[in-house]
C-alpha cells in the first residue's frame, strides 16, 4: 500500500494537533472498524470521568482492532473521533493521544466531532477508524 499525507501550505498547520490535513493511498485493501471506546474486554470504562485516560484507552482498542484485521497503526489514514461536548475543552488530551500513537510525518487526517452524547454516558470519546492493509 502506498500512502501519501499532504499539508499544503495555504491550510492550518494541523501536525501540531496529531493529524494531516490529506492523505492519498494505492492499492491495498480498505478496512471500516466501529469507533472505539474506552472499554476495556470486560466492558469497564478505562478511567471513568477522565478524557485523557479515555484517549489513551480508546487509541490501545483502536491497535488492537488494526492489528486483528493484518495492519498496524501506520495503516491508518482517517478517523473520526467524537468528543462529548463538555470535554471539548480538554481537547488538548486528544492531540497529545494522537501524537504519541502516531508519531512522525505522517498521522491519518481526523475529523473531531462534539456530540451530547455516546452510547453510554460515561463515555467521553469515540473514535471510528479506517484503515488500507497491504493485501
Amino acid at each position: 500500500m502506498q500512502k501519501e499525507t499532504l499539508n499544503p501550505p495555504d491550510l492550518f498547520p494541523s501536525r501540531q494537533y496529531g493529524f494531516s490535513q490529506i492523505v492519498a493511498t494505492q492499492g491495498g485493501k480498505t478496512v471500516y472498524f466501529s469507533g472505539q471506546v474506552a472499554w476495556n474486554a470486560e466492558q469497564e470504562i478505562v478511567g471513568p470521568g477522565d478524557l485523557r485516560q479515555q484517549v489513551w484507552q480508546s487509541l490501545e482498542n483502536v491497535a488492537t482492532a488494526v492489528q486483528a484485521a493484518g495492519g498496524t497503526l501506520a495503516n491508518i489514514v482517517s478517523m473520526r473521533i467524537y468528543i462529548v461536548a463538555d470535554k471539548l475543552s480538554e481537547s488538548q488530551a486528544v492531540s497529545e493521544g494522537l501524537r504519541a500513537f502516531f508519531p512522525g510525518d505522517n498521522p491519518p487526517t481526523t475529523t473531531w466531532i462534539g456530540v451530547p452524547a455516546l452510547a453510554n454516558e460515561g463515555f467521553l470519546i469515540e473514535i471510528e477508524p479506517i484503515a488500507v492493509i497491504e493485501i
